[in-house]
């Protein structure tokens, strides 16, 4: 079970597909105390891992002082960062605290179509740096890589990259259209286009030793039993399930992409809100609709539910259309009319 909480909404870059809208902190954001009760209470409820997330989660002083209580818990902390404000210094910090690893964004091997995306120039260099630093620091990290038109032919270029730099994994997110990615939806792949980048993430693998994880694409799992290929995971969307988001007011989402508001943590308390909340518990019981609902690989799978509750207009039960996978009993049916 994991939690991704973005500890503030401020940041540095102004990331054309940021799916929080970033810039500016806000003026409710969770206190260290607060913070510190959220902590307890996922782990309470049996959450194994916290992603401090953001806006920049770097820009939080008080991110160092979470990371510590969090090992205290016996939680394990990942970060995930744009990586520009990570220094040596920053790195052999995060480091002593006890944060497990840095997930650093990085989304193209051309500098200059990377910091268009990120829309500040001079970002991928630091970005870069901040792999190093960490590296350097003893600090484990991991590239994350946001999927678009613009990139999707170099993905595993990308891997390649990551490999070279010492990453331990590349996660692969396949963009949902939430905050400012609404405003850029058009660069989103096709079916077709995503159902063959995952295939060759797939066989990529083989051939890698760092971890390869699609994020958001949980149609991987269908390709991987398909060709037969072992992974280490074993269901594709956790929305609800085994994850869910804080915002940085305490407002709690089933997911960072699915803005469905489940209560506030200063007003409910984390626990109350997962254990009682009607979205979660629909979530749980993967009652999909569409071709999700009688797909045969739906509990492995589950279809990304973001992507649903876009495609559908707020049915997050609904069929993901980015899925091009034509189920056995809808096809059986067709043969039979025939």
């Amino acid at each position: 079970m994991l939690i991704s909480w973005n500890i503030t909404k401020a940041c540095n870059l102004v990331c054309e597909h940021c799916y929080r809208d970033a810039g500016a902190a806000q003026k409710d954001e969770l206190t260290l105390e607060e913070g510190k009760k959220l902590l307890f209470d996922l782990k309470e409820l049996g959450f194994k891992i916290v992603i401090f997330s953001g806006g920049e989660p770097l820009l939080r002083s008080e991110l160092f002082d979470w990371i510590k209580y969090a090992k205290s818990l016996g939680l394990i902390s990942v970060l995930g960062t744009n990586g520009t404000l990570l220094d040596l210094a920053c790195a052999q910090k995060l480091k002593q605290a006890g944060l497990k690893r840095a997930g650093i964004s990085l989304d193209s091997v051309d500098p200059t179509r990377h910091d268009a995306f990120r829309c500040v120039q001079g970002c991928w260099q630091k970005s870069i740096e901040g792999m190093k630093h960490c590296k350097d620091a003893g600090l484990e990290f991991q590239v994350h890589t946001t999927v678009t038109t613009k990139n999707i032919n170099e993905v595993l270029a990308i891997t390649d990259l990551a490999q070279e730099l010492g990453a331990e994994a590349h996660h692969i997110f396949f963009l949902v259209p939430t905050g400012r990615g609404k405003d850029i939806d058009n660069v989103i792949p096709s079916a077709a286009e995503y159902e063959r980048l995952l295939g060759e993430i797939l066989e990529k693998q083989k051939s890698v030793k760092l971890e390869l994880k699609p994020v958001c694409a949980p149609q991987f799992m269908r390709i991987a039993a398909e060709k037969k290929i072992k992974t280490r995971f074993n269901k594709g969307c956790l929305s609800g399930v085994s994850y869910a988001c804080v915002l940085p007011n305490g407002d709690v989402h089933p997911c960072p992409y699915m803005p469905i508001h489940l209560g506030n943590v200063r007003e409910l308390g984390f626990k109350k809100i997962w254990q009682e909340n009607k979205v979660l518990n629909d979530l749980r019981k993967m009652a999909w609709q569409g071709k999700c609902g009688i797909c045969e690989y739906k509990k492995m799978c589950s279809g990304c539910r973001a992507t649903a509750y876009f495609q559908t207009g707020g049915n997050y039960l609904g069929e993901d259309t980015n899925c091009n996978y034509e189920p056995k009993r809808k096809r059986d049916s067709q043969s039979i009319a025939i």
